[in-house]
């Protein structure tokens, strides 16, 4: 199986970003029902490729990018965001912790012309399915209460390249973050997801359960809530 490359993101990969976090997602059918019947797949790449540069400098302190690479080609076949908590953002020497995944800042002229772009593209969701999410961040924000977690916020691979071990290497690289902050790592997972978390250790803490059918999807739109401990320290 290849060795892929996990590597931290710049402003630069805003468009490969794109192409792949949409694709990825693109497969999904209860995500696809939060756009207009008639918006496409390459539109909402070109959105995207819009708002990624002001995405990936956005709470730099907390926010950690990685993307998947292949070796061989050099093309981005994968994409993960995490969030430190703000207690452990920092090494104890005032240094960013997990620099090789925090973006590196940019101009305030650069910063202004990313905000320009981004505030240029379309981004209108269907309005009746705004809340869809409501009950997901009802138990997401529980759970998060309860104790210090690094989130993973975000896992894409796009379509052509699942199957390849791209999304278990850059969970993986996650994890060993994780073992060496001392935190366990929270996700939200959907169906597509779920069973690369358990392959690696996750355990489901709680699932909720929808009924999309009247946003015109196939009837059960699921969440999972999973946790990954990090093994406690020899003698502890």
């Amino acid at each position: 199986m290849t060795s892929w490359r996990i590597e931290g993101c710049t402003v630069a990969d805003a468009a490969a970003l794109a192409r792949n976090n949409m694709s990825a997602f693109w497969e999904d059918p209860t995500w696809i029902l939060l756009w207009p019947k008639e918006i496409t797949r390459e539109f909402m790449i070109e959105q995207a490729a819009k708002r990624y540069p002001r995405l990936l400098l956005s709470a730099r302190e907390t926010t950690r990018h990685q993307k998947a690479v292949d070796p061989a080609t050099g093309a981005l076949v994968g994409y993960a965001r995490w969030i430190l908590p703000p207690s452990h953002s920092t090494t104890e020497d005032g240094n960013p912790e997990w620099p090789k995944a925090q973006v590196p800042d940019v101009s305030e002229d650069e910063r202004k012309q990313f905000e320009e772009l981004a505030q240029s593209a379309w981004w209108n969701g269907r309005e009746e399915m705004r809340n869809i999410d409501d009950k997901n961040d009802v138990v997401m924000d529980r759970i998060l209460a309860e104790r210090l977690y690094i989130k993973l916020e975000y896992l894409a691979v796009h379509p052509e390249n699942k199957g390849k071990g791209i999304a278990t290497a850059l969970v993986e690289s996650g994890i060993r973050q994780a073992e060496k902050i001392g935190l366990p790592i929270f996700v939200m997972s959907y169906k597509a997801g779920r069973g690369v978390y358990e392959r690696l250790g996750f355990k489901e803490a709680e699932r909720v359960i929808q009924d999309d059918s009247q946003y015109g999807g196939k009837g059960e739109y699921a969440a999972y809530f999973m946790i990954y401990d990090v093994p406690k320290a020899s003698g502890t």
